[in-house]
């Protein structure tokens, strides 16, 4: 595995992504894409690979670049 190129921790379940950041224009970016983290902890950008951990959820915490690949409407 290797580990994602961005880890964002997020306190909420439902997270939206498109690839802009500081230092990022929006012209760099990605179409903005809606993101549901489920039991699993975390979801992954299918456009960007940039990680979004529930804090405090069974991801949290754990070394990333162990964790598969988990890309939104993917089943475990």
């Amino acid at each position: 595995m290797i580990a994602p190129p961005e880890v964002i921790r997020t306190a909420h379940a439902r997270v939206a992504c498109d690839g802009t950041g500081p230092g990022l224009p929006a012209a760099l970016g990605h179409p903005r894409v809606y993101l549901q983290i489920d039991e699993s902890g975390y979801v992954d950008c299918g456009y960007c690979d940039r990680r979004f951990v529930l804090i405090g959820g069974p991801a949290d915490g754990a070394d990333q670049s162990q964790l598969p690949d988990h890309p939104a409407g993917a089943s475990i």
